[in-house]
């Protein structure tokens, strides 16, 4: 599960064959979106290639996540207000159970947003899930509730967005939340020094470290795990105005750089050596490149390279050596040279996008809003290898396994595959 920097990503992909991968958590095996699975379909619609389509109830954009023949959702029904763990078979798309684990109040969000955004993590075992209200909750795979942690409130203008980094028997997640004080403003347009990275026990929910960001404001990309060259594991981690390392073991903040906007959305991408950010809000998005490590506060000492052209808002990256992947929100896709930024190529995919693109079989799947998938060509080269439509609005990021793609629409799950 570990999110690796440097060549694994490419040894995943490039040494891969038809091998059977789970799909534990946001984003893939190690949190960056690649699966080493090759035997994986390219062409379907809604009425071809779908194994099983299962109802959904409630709203909700967590994405689907994979363990052997268990399929995982959370969802959020009647308004928000009672909060669900679903569990369904892989290979039939039955609903083995459905969890009511508990209620929450409905807040403000954004209209893209849900009360069930963050998607929920795996370790064979257990599944553990959180709320729009930050409530966390862990269930064993027959649906009883393990543990249950409501010890840390939540509140943004935005919403709860940011996912479950789980890794080692710990539950990692970024709270970079906003003030539900007279001044709304605080931690959303003013930076404020509230936001916090926290790490649970999985096996008990208490908590193991809670590590302050300093000034910083709202943010939603999930964390990833960096090991230096001293082999001393870091928690990368992105939030509004900064990008910051902390040590896994203790939650000591290492080093912070300089990323200003607030809004953050895509997920920190690892590779090259470096540490990739993107998003943002208020005319200062950009693409930039980190050099992780070092202590204290970096500024922009350790900034590798930036790029204005392409900046993704919400969808998150894709790291494929030599190359970087990006989508922007409007469905302009951007190839760029992952050590130095360079444009190798932009074209136009049509449509809108807010899920993050996946990568299998050397390929990149990008789901647009429609529904629509685009495949391309992982290269220098832009070639579009299909066009497979589902006309069915998304927004949560598909998850691959065992030869199926997962996508979850406003209300159904997809498995696609070849029969």
């Amino acid at each position: 599960m570990k999110a690796i920097l440097g060549s694994l990503p490419l040894l995943l992909v490039a040494s891969a064959t038809s091998v059977a991968a789970n799909w534990p958590q946001f984003r893939g095996p190690n949190g960056q979106g690649l699966s080493p699975e090759t035997a994986v379909p390219l062409h379907w619609t809604s009425t071809s290639n779908v194994l099983w389509k299962t109802p959904i109830p409630g709203e909700a954009w967590s994405s689907p996540i994979v363990w052997d023949n268990h399929v995982f959702v959370t969802t959020a029904t009647d308004g928000g207000e009672n909060c669900h763990v679903l569990a369904l078979d892989r290979r039939d798309g039955r609903v083995l159970w459905d969890r009511a684990v508990f209620k929450q109040i409905p807040r403000r969000k954004e209209q893209r947003n849900s009360y069930a955004t963050p998607t929920p993590a795996t370790d064979g075992e257990r599944v553990y899930a959180c709320f729009g209200d930050g409530s966390f909750v862990a269930l064993n795979f027959a649906g009883e509730v393990a543990w249950t942690n409501r010890a840390y409130p939540f509140y943004s203008q935005h919403g709860l967005g940011t996912s479950l980094l789980l890794h080692r028997g710990v539950l990692i997640m970024a709270r970079d939340g906003s003030s539900d004080g007279e001044d709304k403003t605080l931690g959303w347009q003013t930076p404020w020094d509230q936001a916090y990275v926290l790490a649970l026990d999985a096996a008990t929910g208490r908590e193991r470290w809670k590590a302050r960001r300093g000034p910083s404001r709202i943010s939603h990309g999930t964390p990833a795990i960096w090991t230096g060259p001293d082999g001393r594991e870091q928690v990368i981690s992105e939030a509004g105005d900064v990008v910051q390392g902390f040590d896994f073991e203790t939650g000591e903040r290492l080093w912070t750089s300089e990323v200003i906007g607030e809004g953050k959305v895509p997920s920190v991408t690892l590779g090259e050596g470096l540490v990739f950010t993107a998003g943002g809000w208020g005319g200062r998005d950009t693409i930039k490149a980190f050099r992780p490590g070092g202590r204290g506060d970096l500024g922009t000492n350790n900034l590798a390279w930036e790029q204005r052209r392409g900046t993704p808002k919400v969808p998150s990256m894709l790291y494929l050596r030599p190359h970087l992947y990006a989508v922007t929100d409007a469905g302009l896709a951007t190839c760029l040279k992952a050590d130095t930024g360079e444009i190798v190529w932009q074209e136009r995919l049509g449509g809108n996008v807010a899920a993050s693109p996946v990568s299998a079989a050397g390929r990149i799947y990008i789901v647009g809003d429609t529904g629509e998938t685009t495949v391309i060509a992982a290269g220098a080269e832009f070639k579009v290898l299909a066009k497979n439509p589902l006309n069915e609005k998304v927004q949560a990021t598909p998850a691959i396994s065992q030869g199926r793609i997962f996508i979850r629409t406003a209300n159904h799950l997809y498995c696609i595959g070849s029969r």
